[in-house]
């Protein structure tokens, strides 16, 4: 059996107390009858109790009683050594020859120098009468930062001076006469744990205290040694939603679980602040904390100064606070406030003025009187919390109900105490929850904008950008918190692309708008629904940027904007997050006594609840399965089932390996017997982990790239890769393309290097075009007349043209004139509608003035502007948008249009920062499209146009397409709420690396931009209508993701090689289990139970590779590249098929994909270096029947049925390039329908939208999605 409970609730359990000399002094003094207050006394440790408190030697040492129990724990208990008396001293004292006591077995993180003052902060005190416990909180922190916590109760015992003149005290003394004096003085118990259940704690230690109470006085200390080897006994709850409880008699202790590996525990009461301090204040509490102030909390209570000090913190999450946190400060501590750094402290409101004369600059919060103020003789100087999320956050606040007695106004009494205890804890629980939506949807609308100033790639934050795009009254706030370590690291769990609270709270939040955005990386400018909010009330004014948007409803709505009561919508979304549902294991009884043997027959025990327990749960709470997996590892580990308690964990892998102990793990690997190695090589689950393990340490954990740096400008010249690096860091763009064509426009007519002088105008430049485009502010009559997603992206001077003087505006879709005098709107053209661009002079005295001359489709008269100097640039801009918005109509493909317009913007800023006449030369090279759209290749047939709906991007955001290996549809839940985007169909994306790109369905719009599933090649995907996503990986691992979610938390290992396919059988028998088949490439299929994901069936096929299976009316066929099987279900083979007219020459030229028709008795195979598809006769193999030539065409990568069509998707030749193309074939007269070309690079996925669409995804030189129509 293990000595010490891993995730053990108790760390330490200590007593403090007054030592005997100084309780003599005292008792001698009050026994001559000298009057006056008594003394403060120095306060030491008396006890130490530290787990193991049983261990397997005292079974060998001595017989299970009690009393061996206390012999045992006496030895382990630590009495305070007086500095004055030397060794020496000690040893002579110790005449009876027990073992001198030492504290060795103390945990080295805690600090028991200090504790004494802590515990008793006031000082300790002596009264000529009891007084009522008292009980506070502490929190340590080490050199690490790891913290500790401890929960204090100061119990007051008699104290007597016995007749025979010895002295014993708290708990020890043995009074014989009742008229003897007798004195009060407080005792110290303090509960130490590695884990902050305050309210717990505190009840357990009530429940002691009713125990001391009654017991005698040499019982003290074996009542405080039982009651914490009692909590040695309590693991802490996994994170998730199960907590435990155990029964301390008369109370049932609940400890709740954290909600995950990243949240912290919450067992206090959050709503404290508010009761405090009103809600204008605690946004000025969390500003101090953002800001890192040097923060002192002050109360009469010392219990609310922790409580208080840990919620505030809480209010932050997930930003932590990472400077000192000492929530209480004696007496005797206070020089601490004159720390330079950031800290946050408190201390009794008597030192007050004490504190507030110690140093300038101190945060100075008053609990008891609701009170911030500043030391420094100067008012107050905090910045306000961003206007938007401080009105969002005060909105959210009037809707939680902070008082329990209104919720108990119309419930009867109850009788019993649980049960009330029960039904408060219920509701506080609830009450958190609600407060930390609140408060973490405050955190998320203050940097929700953060991740658009993120470059990902060198881990860049552009400071200065974001804070130029803040609103001026909110900049001085964020001055202060970007300079902060909080806001530092937040910085890394951003570009380390984490998946916190944060996270999935701005993604669950984030606008459609925003999502689009997004996909198209446009440059930043206010659209014409900003303007418009710009233009109404404050009162929508002050939610810009808050978004709990509706997501029912998704139209455009027309200008202007309704003033609809943004708060009230605002509110009621905020609280439709549920509290997730609570399950509550309880643990059995404690032994008694406590003797190794009653102790193992306890962890027995609590392995047969939790078994009973774990057959109990349906397989659809995998979630919930795990917890008691992990509890009964933990069980098994101490009874020394080393083996069992590694099946338990690796079964983890199944139901969530978000909580996986790999350290613990590791360590029980490490200390395996041989018998047990023995045991553990014929168990194969036991085997692959243990592998896992061993190939975890030789690889050793690869330490994160932590780097976060501001953006500067360089100071040195710079080649290509080095100007390519410096323009992604600024965010100006990413595409790689871009960069380099941009490259070659700053240095036409120069040497191939760019000098930092040119580089700061270039920036310079874009940067104040893009601030005065944010201070372009358009009549409501204008803005009427435009999409509220469109922005003026340029503005001409003021210039003469045929419909009178104005400035010539462009946006991503037209021109127009924004007339003079009295300001109008007229429509030049949209880019569409062009039909000529042409540059022509006109006479004007001697002089001959350019112009620009723009014939449209739907006007005969030409339109024409006098723009002077400009011309030449408007010329190459308004080709170049032209060009691009054709590209985008023949490809379907939005991003061309995204495209064409930063091309023109890097025009504008290269002739803006050259200011020579070779600056229209240089702007040329950035003109992409007008260049291509002459380009054979890029036309596109009739067929193709016709069919293509559209094209998406998965890529939008990286600097260069990546390859869609894999595309999976998923189809909506018509269970869940019509506005849960949940309940959306989505599109599921694999690209290189491990990366998963989620697509709503309804709107094409990016649902999730990155879900990392492992770092390899994903190879297949899956789903399941348990809302599951599986992705068969090159790293041998079936990876699972929970699609509601959108987290990876279970994984399948059996097999040993590369997954390469995966296939459910559907079956037509309601009482049936499901079940899903999976190949590797090593020949491996694995029959799975999909509900509780048990491995049904192994078996092994021979063949070279084996790429893909499919089912038919129960029987297995498999691709095995140089031929095609047909299985049995349970692995024998049945039939076999090779590959036609190369029986020399497989390798070269093996099947690469294959349809069966049952009902037509053909099968379809095709070759991945052959242009052709072949059909065979399904009873005859021998050889195909029929040959369909695919023209052009070099290699079949995948093929799809969809209705009476074979899609097949390719590499081939179109119009003289190597193109992705796209055949559709007919079944019935084997013949090809439509050639589709859309795709630059080879088609390599195909899937089927409920056989209405086709999408195809292609390899990495173009890396996009089209989307086709099915006829």
């Amino acid at each position: 059996m293990a000595d010490i409970l891993p995730t053990s609730l108790l760390e330490a359990c200590v007593v403090i107390g007054a030592s005997n000399e100084k309780l003599k002094e005292v008792l001698q003094v009050h026994q001559h009858g000298r009057s006056g207050d008594f003394p403060l006394l120095d306060p030491e440790v008396l006890q130490v109790h530290v787990p193991p408190f049983v261990t397997k030697e005292d079974l060998v040492s001595g017989s299970q009683t009690l009393s061996n129990f206390n012999r045992t724990q006496r030895r382990r208990s630590f009495i305070k050594k007086k500095r004055e008396k030397p060794v020496a001293a000690l040893e002579s004292n110790n005449g009876n020859n027990d073992p001198v006591t030492e504290d060795i077995s103390v945990p080295k993180d805690i600090d028991l120098i200090g504790l004494p003052q802590l515990c008793f902060p006031g000082g300790l005190q002596v009264a000529n009468e009891s007084k009522a416990d008292h009980f506070h909180f502490l929190v340590f922190t080490d050199v690490f930062g790891n913290r500790t916590y401890g929960v204090v109760v100061q119990h007051y015992r008699p104290v007597q001076f016995p007749h025979d003149g010895n002295h014993y005290q708290n708990g020890q003394v043995h009074w014989t006469s009742a008229k003897a004096p007798r004195l009060y003085a407080a005792v110290g118990i303090c509960v130490i744990s590695k884990y902050a259940y305050y309210n717990a704690l505190k009840d357990c230690l009530s429940c002691l205290l009713l125990q001391l109470k009654s017991c005698r006085g040499n019982d003290f200390e074996d009542k405080v040694k039982e009651f914490a080897a009692k909590l040695a006994l309590v693991p802490s709850p996994p994170p998730g939603q199960l907590h435990l409880m155990f029964n301390m008699k008369p109370l049932q202790i609940v400890l709740p679980s954290r909600e995950d590996l990243d949240s912290p525990v919450v067992d206090l009461d959050l709503h404290l602040p508010f009761l405090c301090f009103k809600p204008k204040q605690v946004l000025q509490i969390i500003t101090c904390i953002l800001t890192e102030q040097r923060i002192v909390l002050l109360s009469s209570d010392w219990a609310l100064l922790t409580l208080i000090a840990e919620s505030l913190v809480l209010f932050i999450h997930p930003l932590q606070w990472q400077h000192t946190f000492v929530p209480i400060l004696s007496r005797l501590m206070l020089d601490f406030v004159m720390a330079p750094t950031s800290f946050l402290m408190g201390c009794h409101v008597n030192h007050f003025d004490e504190v507030a004369a110690e140093t300038d600059d101190l945060i100075l919060i008053n609990i008891d009187n609701g009170s911030i103020s500043s030391s420094s003789s100067r008012e107050l100087d905090i910045p306000d919390v961003p206007l938007g999320a401080a009105e969002c956050f005060m909105s959210r606040l009037k809707g939680v109900q902070m008082y329990y007695d209104l919720k108990l106004s119309h419930l009867g009494s109850s009788t019993e105490l649980n049960d009330l205890r029960m039904q408060r804890r219920q509701w506080q629980q609830r009450l958190n929850w609600q407060i930390q939506q609140v408060t973490l949807e405050l955190i998320v609308n203050i940097f929700r904008e953060v991740n658009d100033h993120l470059n990902y790639e060198h881990r860049v934050f552009n400071s200065e950008e974001f804070q130029k795009t803040r609103e001026p009254a909110d900049q001085p706030f964020y001055k202060m918190v970007l300079e902060t370590h909080i806001f530092h690291s937040f910085l890394k769990a951003r570009l380390n692309r984490k998946m916190d609270a944060f996270t999935r709270m701005e993604l669950s939040t984030r606008s459609e708008a925003h999502r689009m955005k997004l996909m198209l990386e446009s440059p930043r400018r206010p659209t014409m629904q900003e303007m418009a909010r710009k233009c109404s009330s404050p009162e929508n004014r002050c939610f810009k940027g808050i978004s709990m948007p509706d997501l029912a409803d998704q139209r455009i709505h027309d200008f202007p904007v309704r003033k609809s009561s943004l708060k009230k919508l605002e509110s009621e979304t905020a609280l439709k997050i549920p509290l997730k549902p609570i399950k509550t294991c309880k643990l059995p009884d404690f032994p008694s006594p406590l003797v190794y043997h009653h102790v193992q027959c306890y962890y027995t025990e609590c392995i047969v609840l939790l078994s009973k327990a774990v057959s109990s749960v349906p397989p659809e709470s995998s979630a919930l399965l795990a917890r008691y997996y992990y509890l009964r590892g933990l069980m098994n580990m101490m009874l020394g089932k080393r083996l069992d308690a590694l099946s338990d964990f690796q079964n983890l892998y199944k139901t969530d390996i978000g909580i996986f102990p790999a350290d613990l793990v590791k360590k029980l690997v490490d200390s395996l017997a041989q018998e047990e190695w023995l045991q553990a090589e014929k168990r194969s689950e036991l085997k692959r982990l243990i592998s896992k393990v061993k190939k975890d340490n030789e690889t050793g954990l690869v330490k994160s790239d932590d780097r976060v740096t501001n953006f500067a400008l360089p100071k040195k010249h710079m080649q290509l890769d080095d100007f390519v690096k410096r323009i992604q860091e600024s965010g100006i763009v990413k595409d790689i393309g871009t960069i380099h064509r941009l490259f070659d426009a700053l240095t036409v007519g120069q040497q191939k290097q760019i000098d930092p002088e040119t580089f700061k105008m270039f920036y310079t430049f874009w940067k104040e075009t893009e601030a005065e485009a944010q201070d372009v502010h358009l009549p409501a009559e204008v803005i009427e007349h435009l999409d509220k997603n469109e922005s003026v992206y340029k503005l001409s001077r003021s210039v003469k043209t045929n419909h009178g003087v104005g400035k010539i505006a462009m946006t991503q879709r037209r021109l127009f004139l924004l007339t003079e005098g009295r300001p109008g709107y007229i429509e030049i053209t949209a880019f569409r509608d062009i039909e000529e661009v042409k540059i022509s002079s006109a006479a004007f005295l001697l002089l001959r003035i350019p112009s620009l001359k723009i014939k449209t489709t739907l006007r005969k008269e030409m339109f024409e502007a006098n723009l002077k100097s400009e011309c030449d640039l408007w010329h190459l801009m308004v080709k170049e948008m032209w060009a691009g918005k054709k590209m985008s109509d023949d490809h379907k493909d939005p991003q061309y249009m995204q495209q064409a317009l930063t091309n023109v913007l890097l025009m504008d800023a290269v002739v803006g920062c050259l200011q020579s006449q070779k600056a229209i030369y240089a702007a040329t090279k950035l003109a992409f499209f007008d260049k291509m759209k002459y380009e054979v290749p890029m036309m596109v047939s009739k067929t193709t146009s016709e069919t293509l709906k559209r094209k998406i991007n998965p890529s939008a955001g990286q600097t260069a397409p990546q390859a869609v290996d894999v595309l999976l549809y998923t189809p909506g839940h018509l269970n869940l709420s019509e506005v849960d985007e949940d309940a959306n169909p989505k599109l599921w994306c694999a690209l290189s690396d491990g990366k998963v790109v989620v697509f709503d369905a309804t709107s094409w719009s990016m649902r999730q931009n990155c879900i990392q599933v492992g770092t390899s090649k994903l190879n297949c995907m899956l789903g399941l209508e348990q809302n599951q996503v599986w992705i068969g990986s090159q790293d041998c691992t079936i990876y699972i993701i929970n699609t509601l979610s959108m987290s990876c938390n279970k994984q399948l290992t059996d097999h040993r090689s590369e997954v390469t396919d995966m296939v459910i059988e559907d079956s037509n028998d309601k009482f049936s289990q499901t079940q899903a088949y999976s190949c590797s490439a090593d020949g491996t299929i694995i029959t799975w139970d999909v509900f509780t994901l048990k491995v049904k069936n192994q078996f092994h096929v021979e063949c070279q590779r084996l790429t893909s299976i499919k089912i038919f009316r129960g029987t297995l066929w498999c691709c095995a590249g140089e031929c095609i099987m047909e299985l049995r279900k349970n692995g024998i083979p049945y039939r076999r098929m090779l590959l036609p007219d190369q029986p020399g020459d497989i390798a070269a030229a093996g099947f690469s994909c294959f349809q069966l028709f049952i009902d037509r008795e053909q099968l379809w195979t095709a070759s991945a270096e052959r242009g052709e598809l072949c059909i065979w006769h399904a009873k005859d193999l021998s050889k195909p029947f029929h040959k369909i030539q695919l023209q052009d065409c070099t290699g079949v990568s995948c093929m799809i049925k969809v209705k009476n069509q074979i899609w097949v998707g390719s590499r081939g030749i179109s119009q003289g390039k190597s193109r992705g193309k796209i055949y559709v074939v007919d079944i019935e007269k084997h013949s090809v329908e439509k050639e589709l070309v859309a795709h630059s690079d080879a088609v390599q996925a195909l899937c089927s939208v409920e056989d209405r669409y086709v999408l195809s995804g292609s390899s990495c030189e173009d890396g996009k999605v089209a989307i086709w129509k099915v006829e």
